[in-house]
């Protein structure tokens, strides 16, 4: 069977067991302060077990992208290596929200392995939960003697907590769990060694392929177990390795899924697959690296250097340092294999296929940023490796190493093999202390304690008013003590609540919750996955008291009118740029919006103007808001809103229109366009290949923008005497100032012409050099401030007079000391670097510097060091010619 057979296997069987087919969610995670990334295929259904949400129906089958590279389930470093580990792969799921148990999931999940797909039954091996005696939870004997319908007692093994007693987090639902293992070793190898005594050991021919896990407590924050009212199903199977078990291989990279890429990279590089152990690890991770990328843009994740982008851009980062290290790629190439990912995988998940271009560009671009990093970092390592060679040193040590790495992306496995080339090592050990404190620092400033929810008023619903009112009254539905940074506040959940959740780029609302005469301060609203929270300092006395929860109004109207001119800067930019133009990310508060969009090109000063313009216009017709709720998505499209990519919708949706603008959105919004009274686009810029940004504001904040620009021409007319015509009297003091330039530049070379034949009648000759000194600013002339480039211009006059000469001038510039050196070429030749005599003497004026070994200089702090540093540079000149 193909991989794509067999995924329709999957999902077919379960519609045959009355399963809704629903899509997978994207893999980057938007409302869920837990994940970055969905990491597995239950996460889009956590508001039902976490009982935040009522499941319209209560059987569901798909087939979800995940991703694994932080957090506990980390697979990245195991990537390449091994032959089974992925970074992105698809999990194969079907679950059940207090419908069937573990009678029904565990007969299915045999009749559609042995039955269906026909596993040899004699290869597989299940294991059930031991019992822990510590938690107070027997062993799972009904799902032991469940297992006895199907296996012989030699195929079924005990496993114990860590392998087989699943948990959502430190706190929250969990359960006993049975895995499926497959046995793909040879008949000569299975009858030398018992399969069951190779489950659960780490060996890639003995592999776990599905995960049946039984939800039915709950973990508290003290370490306690509750049972939960309804128990559920969550079940979740690898597709590739299932297709490395029914296409007969030993890996997963060696299915169909894999190998049509590798065997695209394999003709780039013209090397071949399974020739070299080394070229195979890197041929592995480019398969599997350009998978979680693709998917991870398509999904509306972009490269950068913070949170869910800083990690896709390291896992791209991988992928480009294997191809240039063992392939010999020194240009972009990993963009020339999406092609042939969408041609494999478009058919399925179509937002691949949509956004080709894009995907293909930001890889391109990031490739090339990444190349000449390496470039960098290359020249650095040799510069240090060159210094501790003729240091006589055979270590790098491990704070340089771990600085390549943090601060140019430098692997330390390449510094390390560059290291091993030129026979040196690397400190590892002080090099995985950075790293660990670096780790360390970063937990520590996301560490979160959250204590138990508190039920105050249960069985009551979340319902969120905030469309039509910004008050109600309300009561407490839940609350919990959360500490952060040392700060400790309170997360309450309403039964009724007017407050916005920070979600979909709008920042949450701000307010108070009145009761009983004391008024709690409402700090921020988020969303956790789809419950509102809101974060105050304190609790009200009395939390079982009905309360009045009131949003901040103006906060709110600011907030919406902002967010509503993202819309209509949505439609105007598709006007003037082009349909190609799609929302790429968005952020409104009551100050202002950010909208990111896709686009190939810079936008022009006359499309700005355009788009703003047009927006503008759409605001002045006024338009009415028309507001759709709960509408079916076929319905929502036939109004014209667009989905974007990257976005999880449920089954109905809200669509928002104004004029001609019509979206899918959940935010707040105007009553009529005319609410917004004026925008304003502050700037415009790339922020990534073939995606821009577009900064704005509007009513006050815009009025403010050009009462400020206003400002500014006034003032800048007063310089020119408020002239009628300001543009042309800066032309002209522009002129004239290039003039004077010019005449400047004409009285320094003459003054340095003059200077120089001065010096050179003064040089010392000190037998084996002719030594030219000069000290301006500290001791000499105090007001003399000489610009470096007057220094290095009269240097290499000096230098052109003669071979034997020595140049070493002190100083200060700004205000601040500097040193300058010059050696003629005989001096270079006897072996003399100016760089590393500057870099000695710069310590006298607490400083530092560089250069090359015939030209350098240093600049410091402390300018009443100059003497002694122009006469550390001749002590160590004068020095070295001796020992030479």
């Amino acid at each position: 069977m193909t991989s794509q057979e067999i995924r329709s296997a999957f999902l077919d069987f379960f519609k045959s067991k009355e399963h809704l087919i629903v899509p997978s969610a994207p893999m980057v995670v938007k409302n869920d302060p837990t994940l970055m990334f969905t990491n597995a295929g239950m996460n889009q259904f956590k508001d039902y077990f976490l009982g935040n949400a009522t499941p319209k129906c209560r059987r569901v089958a798909d087939t979800q992208k995940c991703l694994r590279v932080s957090g506990k389930h980390n697979d990245l470093e195991e990537v390449g290596h091994d032959t089974y580990h992925h970074t992105m792969f698809e999990m194969l799921g079907n679950w059940s929200f207090g419908d069937y148990f573990k009678k029904e999931a565990i007969a299915w999940a045999w009749e559609l392995l042995t039955g269906v797909l026909k596993i040899d039954k004699s290869r597989m091996y299940a294991t059930v939960f031991e019992g822990d005696k510590a938690n107070g939870v027997e062993q799972d004997s009904e799902a032991l003697e469940l297992w006895k319908q199907f296996l012989p007692t030699s195929q079924i093994i005990y496993g114990n907590k860590k392998d087989n007693f699943w948990e959502m987090g430190d706190t929250g639902p969990c359960g006993p769990c049975t895995e499926i293992h497959v046995d793909l070793r040879s008949d000569a190898e299975r009858a030398e060694v018992d399969g069951a005594t190779l489950v659960n050991k780490g060996l890639p021919t003995v592999i776990e392929i599905w995960n049946l896990v039984f939800i039915q407590f709950n973990r508290k924050a003290n370490g306690s177990l509750e049972a939960l009212p309804a128990k559920h199903v969550d079940t979740g199977m690898g597709f590739e390795r299932l297709c490395m078990v029914l296409q007969g291989k030993k890996s997963s990279y060696d299915t169909d899924i894999f190998q049509t890429i590798i065997s695209e990279i394999a003709a780039l590089s013209g090397k071949k697959y399974g020739d070299d152990a080394a070229c195979d690890v890197a041929m592995r991770v480019i398969a599997d690296h350009l998978r979680a990328v693709s998917f991870s843009i398509a999904d509306g994740q972009l490269p950068g250097n913070v949170k869910a982008g800083y990690v896709i851009r390291r896992i791209l980062r991988r992928a480009v340092r294997y191809g240039f290290t063992f392939l010999g790629f020194n240009e972009p190439f990993i963009c020339k294999l999406v092609p042939i990912l969408v041609a494999q995988m478009g058919k399925h998940f179509p937002e691949l296929e949509a956004q080709k271009t894009l995907v293909e560009k930001v890889i391109a671009e990031e490739e090339a940023t990444f190349l000449r990093t390496l470039e960098i970092g290359i020249r650095l390592l040799d510069s240090e490796i060159e210094k501790l060679q003729k240091e006589s040193k055979t270590q790098i040590d491990g704070k340089t190493a771990f600085v390549l790495y943090d601060t140019y992306g430098f692997p330390f496995d390449l510094t390390e093999l560059m290291a091993r080339e030129k026979g040196l090592t690397v400190d590892q050990k002080t090099f995985e202390q950075e790293l660990n404190a670096q780790k360390d620092r970063s937990r520590n400033a996301a560490a979160v304690e959250a204590g138990d929810w508190v039920e105050v008023n249960p069985g009551a619903d979340f319902k969120f008013v905030g469309y039509d009112t910004c008050e109600a009254e309300a009561c407490i539905r839940r609350y919990r003590k959360v500490k952060s940074k040392g700060k400790e506040q309170y997360q309450i959940a309403l039964n009724v609540t007017p407050f916005y959740g920070e979600s979909g780029g709008q920042q949450g609302d701000t307010g108070y919750l009145q009761s009983a005469g004391e008024r709690i301060e409402v700090l921020n609203t988020h969303k956790e996955n789809n419950l509102t929270v809101h974060i105050t300092a304190r609790l009200p006395q009395n939390a079982d008291a009905p309360l009045l929860a009131v949003v901040d109004v103006e906060k709110r109207t600011a907030t919406a009118n902002n967010h509503s001119a993202t819309h209509l800067l949505h439609h105007a930019l598709r006007e003037v740029l082009g349909k190609h133009v799609e929302q790429k990310g968005s952020m409104v508060s009551p100050n202002g919006l950010r909208f990111d969009f896709s686009h190939f090109q810079k936008v022009s000063d006359e499309e700005v103007v355009r788009v703003e313009q047009l927006v503008n216009k759409l605001i002045r017709k006024n338009s009415a808001l028309v507001e759709h709720r709960s509408v079916p998505m076929k319905a929502a499209k036939e109004l014209g809103a667009m989905a974007l990519f990257g976005e999880k919708y449920g089954d109905s949706v809200r669509v928002i229109q104004l004029g001609d603008s019509v979206e899918l959105c959940g935010g707040t919004h105007v009553k009529a366009t005319g609410q917004i009274g004026l925008f304003k686009i502050t700037s415009e810029a790339a922020i990534s290949a073939g995606v821009r940004r577009i900064e704005a504001v509007t009513g006050e904040n815009a009025e403010q923008v050009l009462y400020g620009l206003q400002s500014l021409f006034r003032e800048i007319g007063a310089f020119f005497h408020n002239t009628p015509n300001l543009v042309s009297a800066i032309k002209k003091t522009i002129g004239e100032n290039a003039d004077l330039q010019k005449q400047v530049e004409r009285y320094v070379k003459e003054r340095i012409a003059t200077l120089k034949c001065d010096l050179l009648s003064r040089a010392v000759d000190k037998g084996d050099y002719r030594l030219v000194q000069l000290q301006r600013g500290a001791q000499v002339d105090a007001q003399m401030d000489v610009p470096p480039d007057f220094a290095k211009e009269l240097a290499f006059q000096l230098r052109a007079t003669a071979s034997d000469i020595v140049f070493a001038m002190a100083s200060v510039s700004g205000g601040k000391p500097a040193i300058t050196l010059m050696l003629g070429d005989d001096m270079v030749k006897k072996g003399l670097n100016a760089s590393q005599i500057v870099r000695e003497a710069a310590k006298h004026i607490e400083g530092s510097g560089g250069g090359q070994p015939f030209f350098a200089t240093a600049g410091g702090k402390n300018c009443d060091g100059l003497s002694a540093a122009l006469q550390k540079i001749i002590e160590l000149i004068d020095r070295q010619i001796e020992e030479k």
